[in-house]
């Protein structure tokens, strides 16, 4: 049975469900602001699978692409949205057990940027993510009270391995404990386990960095309203901020003008 896919093409391109069977994956939350937004507002989270592009952190908050209206195309299959340096189409198809999103970003060659399929699920405290284990991880400085250890001044990002980089345990979610973690972990696949329901998600991208972001907030963020919400995003890149991106931890346009690459979404979970 295929993943049933809802999009909102008018308010981002955001997807708003993400069913398999009886199983609706995706968290949402009430967000009227969002219906108002414009290019370079601050970010409002109404939950589901935001496309974040070309950053994730930084600026534009959560990228360029989920304030702006998408078009469906011509041939009725592709969903576009037009920002100021750069074209974002993303073609949906049903797959064994799953879907695909095939994805052209077209820009100068040389534009570097960051993607993050930005998915807040819906988990139980007893979720489950599994990566490959040993996987080079990274943390960043809201981690800093949980680590045994000092965070080194000014560093953007420190580095561990999955699943307790520097003995912070991150493949379980748990119970609401005041705390928000992110963590960028390498290689282009993972799964989710809560209770009898998988869902594994993977990423493909030739000559492109790949990783899964995570995104662990346990009522810690925001400030002053905080809220539970789990993210476990497949991405291009290695950072969440293109600011603090190195050579090698963001995605590059080559000279052809165009990156290409796949999002997979099944409930058949191949367990790295």
């Amino acid at each position: 049975m295929p993943l049933d896919v809802v999009t909102d093409l008018a308010h981002g391109g955001r997807w708003t469900s993400l069913r398999h069977g009886g199983r609706e994956w995706l968290w949402r939350r009430e967000s009227p602001g969002r219906h108002r937004v414009a290019p370079g507002d601050a970010f409002v989270d109404a939950g589901g699978v935001e496309e974040c592009v070309p950053t994730v952190r930084g600026t534009p908050d959560h990228g360029d692409a989920w304030s702006r209206p998408w078009t469906r195309d011509a041939d009725g299959a592709g969903e576009t949205v037009r920002c100021d340096r750069f074209t974002l189409t993303r073609t949906l198809r049903a797959a064994a057990d799953g879907v695909e999103a095939a994805y052209v970003l077209r820009a100068d060659p040389g534009f570097r940027f960051l993607w993050a399929a930005h998915a807040l699920l819906d988990l139980s405290e007893e979720a489950v993510v599994r990566a490959r284990r040993g996987a080079p991880t990274r943390l960043f400085p809201e981690a800093a009270p949980l680590l045994d250890r000092p965070w080194p001044d000014g560093a953007p990002w420190v580095a561990g391995t999955w699943p307790a980089p520097l003995g912070l345990r991150l493949d379980r979610f748990g119970p609401d404990d005041g705390t928000a973690v992110g963590a960028v972990v390498d290689g282009g696949r993972c799964c989710v386990h809560d209770g009898a329901d998988r869902l594994a998600l993977a990423v493909e991208a030739e000559g492109q960095p790949l990783a899964v972001a995570l995104w662990r907030n346990l009522a810690g963020f925001p400030a002053g309203r905080p809220y539970r919400s789990t993210g476990v995003e497949p991405m291009l890149g290695r950072v969440f901020d293109l600011a603090d991106a190195g050579p090698d931890d963001a995605a590059r346009v080559p000279a052809s003008g165009e990156v290409r690459w796949l999002l997979t979404v099944t409930a058949d979970c191949r367990c790295p």
